[in-house]
Formats: C-alpha cells, sequence, structure tokens
C-alpha cells in the first residue's frame, strides 16, 4: 500500500463561481488531551466567496476538542489575492496564503482571533489512502492519509504540544459543487496492543431520485475490505451516535458502533454554496468506536478506541 499524494490534486479553478473544495486534518493527540481539526477551505473563487454571508473565498478553521473543557473554533479569512495554488490536478498540492500552507505530506498555519492565538506546523505520514466517493464534477471525498501518523509542533494561547509522534488521525481531501442534503462520515484509528494499526472508514449521503450512497472501508492485517451493502441501525444526532451493519461480496460481515459524548460534540454553521444561507454540521472529534469484523472461516475481531475516531452529522438521513 502506497500514500495517496496525488489524492490531493487540486481540482478547482479559481474561476469557478460554485464550488468547495477542502483538505483537513484530524488528529488526536498521543498525550489524550485533546484532538485538533483544521481546515483549509476554498469556496466560490470565483465570486469571492459569500460576501452577503461574510464568507470569504478563502479560509483556514482550527478546532480545539479539549477532553476536560470547552470544543471552540477559530477561523482566518483570506483574500484571493492572497492564495497561491497549485494548478488543476497537478500531483503536488501547495495551498499558501503568506505562513499558512497546506501540502501532500505537511502544514502550518497561524491564526490570532478573538484574543487567541494558535499556530501549528506538522508533518504526516501514512501507509494507506482511499477513495471513498468519486462522482466527478458533482464532487468526492478522498483520505490521502487513511492511518496517519503526525510529527511537529502545537502552540495554543502559549501552551505548547510538540513530538515526533504527536498524534494520529487522518488527513482527507473533499470537494463539491454543493453540500450532501445529509451525510454521516467516521473515522476510527485503532491501535492495537501489538503496535499494529486498523483503520475504518464509512460515509452515508443522500444521492438523487431518493437513493444514498453507502460505503465502509476497513483496513486492518494489511487487507482492505470494502463494504457496500449496509444498513443503517441506529442514527442520533442529537446524541451523536451511529450504528452500521452490513456485508461485502466474499460474505465478511462488519458491525459498527460510534458514539461521540455531548461534552465534546460541536457544531458550527457551514455556508451554502449557492450563498443562500447556512446549515448546521455537528463534528466530534473525540469519539469512541467498535467495530466488530468477521471475516468467512476465522475468529470475529473486535477493534475499540476511546478517543481515536470523528463522527459528524447533518441533515436527517432516509
Amino acid at each position: 500500500m502506497q500514500t495517496g499524494t496525488a489524492l490531493n490534486a487540486v481540482y478547482s479553478s479559481l474561476r469557478m463561481k460554485r464550488r468547495y473544495e477542502v483538505w483537513f486534518l484530524r488528529l488526536a493527540l498521543a498525550d489524550n488531551s485533546g484532538a485538533w481539526w483544521f481546515r483549509y477551505l476554498l469556496m466560490n473563487p470565483g465570486r469571492a466567496g459569500c460576501e452577503a454571508l461574510k464568507a470569504a473565498p478563502v479560509q483556514v478553521w482550527a478546532t480545539w476538542f479539549p477532553r476536560d473543557g470547552t470544543t471552540e473554533t477559530f477561523i482566518q479569512d483570506f483574500r484571493k489575492d492572497e492564495l497561491a495554488l497549485s494548478g488543476r490536478h497537478s500531483p503536488k498540492l501547495d495551498f499558501s496564503v503568506g505562513n499558512t500552507f497546506i501540502r501532500s505530506d505537511g502544514c502550518a498555519g497561524h491564526i490570532q482571533t478573538r484574543g487567541h492565538d494558535i499556530s501549528w506546523n506538522l508533518a504526516y505520514r501514512s501507509h494507506f489512502s482511499v477513495v471513498v466517493s468519486n462522482k466527478g464534477w458533482i464532487g468526492f471525498s478522498k483520505t490521502p492519509h487513511s492511518d496517519a501518523v503526525f510529527s511537529g509542533t502545537i502552540a495554543f494561547d502559549g501552551k505548547t504540544v510538540k513530538g515526533d509522534g504527536l498524534g494520529t488521525g487522518l488527513q482527507g481531501h473533499n470537494c463539491g459543487v454543493r453540500h450532501r442534503h445529509f451525510w454521516t462520515w467516521t473515522h476510527a484509528y485503532f491501535q492495537q496492543a501489538d503496535g499494529r494499526v486498523s483503520t475504518l472508514e464509512a460515509l452515508f449521503y443522500e444521492m438523487p431520485f431518493r437513493l444514498t450512497f453507502r460505503k465502509a472501508i476497513v483496513c486492518h492485517d494489511g487487507q482492505v475490505r470494502v463494504f457496500r451493502s449496509l444498513r443503517e441501525l441506529r442514527r442520533d444526532a442529537q446524541t451523536m451516535v451511529w450504528e452500521v451493519a452490513g456485508s461485502d461480496r466474499d460474505g465478511a460481515t462488519v458491525a459498527i458502533r460510534i458514539e461521540g459524548p455531548a461534552l465534546t460534540t460541536h457544531r458550527l454553521p457551514y455556508v451554502k454554496t449557492d450563498c443562500a444561507g447556512s446549515f448546521e454540521v455537528a463534528n466530534n472529534s473525540l469519539a469512541r468506536a467498535k467495530v466488530r469484523l468477521l471475516l468467512p472461516g476465522q475468529t470475529p475481531v473486535e477493534l475499540t478506541t476511546e478517543i481515536g475516531a470523528v463522527l459528524e452529522m447533518t441533515g436527517k438521513s432516509r
């Protein structure tokens, strides 16, 4: 398995008037103190964002999910003419605004807002990448680094954490002409007792003709299992619980439960690409996950993590 550097390739043109494209990373700190979520967002660059809603075309977000404390999001806005962006479909990503950037193997940023000061300089490496969904012009969800290990430095209001194994999680890349009316997405990083790493990523969202996209991908013991025959057993956006079960074409079965405690669930407005308003997205980057994987003729495998998962929901599923 190889890292998916090409999965970070820029899709959007700076002339596009309706489109969002985002590169993001979520990492749970190795000291178990919390998790960080960073987003580098390009939205409607051809019309300078959504001026009436005060949504800039270039934004950098930093969200801190402390295990004990209040989750906060900090957003820095930039003008389009401040952005240096690699060409469309270039295999090497370069999204840079001043000293803030994201590339295929690292990122940095500095946000000063509301009396807070957040800065980071990170590198990441992985062994596994995946295309979760790819509908071309309509949109895609890609994960260039699914079993990411982060190194570097994060400073928040004078407190600094740093190290070679600073945290674990993922780096993702999403794009679309609009956001979906509903979606449920999760990613989980399982560190096993013997040092091996397994990952889960699952995504449900609405499609035309009242259809629903459903897919779950489990990477375990060097094997990738893709589950498309899935059913949703429970989805509760208030208590942030999601349960899914299903099978793959070889007869393997999977049972998934993700739970995001209320204390660490964060709800944020996302601006619609048609600038008609915003909608709420709930994200918990300190979620618990349990996966039961049963392969034909083998003993069931149970994977668990207490803070190694992220769960995100918006809208009402069908």
